[in-house]
């Protein structure tokens, strides 16, 4: 029988603030188990950038890198964010390990190809090294990583966190039970957006064709969900979107 692992991903909202960040790493030290977080960090990024004189580009809500914009994200993504969440995991007495992709050649991209538009220094994740991240699990470390990857060739490369947490999972979920929870503003997937208390408690592939069609689910809930039935599919045992402050799972959208 295989050990659980719980996978949180957090958006930058959430760990750029002092009381939301206070509250999810009180949150995620009571998480029980092997566990791994995943984060974001694009709001200090466009303040950094901005204070720096370097205009942030952005396209569909995704950042345009190029290789000033990629010196800042790798300044805020794998120093600031990622290490205050380290230091606070560490007073929790959660022995945290902060990591990019490059660090022990954990995630391995490539550079998005050139279509409509040119991303820049943005990754494509190519595989996901599950070994060396069990191992790490095992001996009782908490991965904490950031959204940076690296092609190889000595470039790293922004990555988008969502990718990163759900090609985690799948890499992970031969070797653990994995749970792979999405956190973001509202309690889950919405039948109403204006009701946040409309949660859709369960979604399953068939549930969701129906939704999207009649207009229900959409937006950039689309391809979030499409990301979380990939990860079912790949073997993850179950997928939750919910809250930030909802992690301990009893509260959300269940994917199925």
């Amino acid at each position: 029988m295989k050990e659980q692992l719980t996978l949180i991903k957090v958006g930058g909202k959430i760990v750029e603030e002092e009381a939301t960040l206070r509250r999810l790493l009180d949150d995620f030290a009571a998480i029980g188990g092997h566990k791994l977080l995943v984060h974001g960090g694009g709001r200090s990024a466009t303040r950094l950038a901005e204070q720096l004189g370097i205009e942030s580009r952005m396209v569909d809500g995704r950042r345009i890198t190029d290789a000033e914009t990629l010196r800042v994200v790798t300044m805020v993504y794998a120093g600031l964010v990622n290490k205050n969440i380290v230091a606070g995991l560490q007073a929790r007495g959660v022995n945290a390990l902060g990591l990019t992709g490059a660090d022990m050649n954990v995630i391995r991209s490539v550079k998005r190809p050139v279509k409509e538009v040119d991303y820049g220094y943005v990754g494509d994740v190519e595989r996901v090294d599950a070994t060396l991240l069990a191992d790490l699990i095992a001996r009782g470390v908490v991965p904490v990583m950031a959204p940076l990857t690296h092609d190889g060739r000595g470039n790293l490369l922004n990555t988008n966190a969502d990718t990163i947490a759900g090609e985690t999972a799948k890499a992970l979920a031969p070797l653990f039970d994995v749970t792979l929870m999405y956190c973001f503003e509202k309690k889950g997937v919405l039948r109403n957006a204006d009701n946040e208390e409309s949660v859709i408690p369960r979604l399953d592939r068939p549930a969701f064709e129906a939704l999207t069609a009649d207009g229900t689910i959409a937006g950039g809930m689309i391809p979030k969900i499409e990301n979380a039935l990939a990860a079912v599919d790949a073997g993850v045992k179950r997928v939750i979107i919910t809250r930030a402050d909802a992690i301990d799972g009893r509260s959300g959208t269940v994917i199925l």
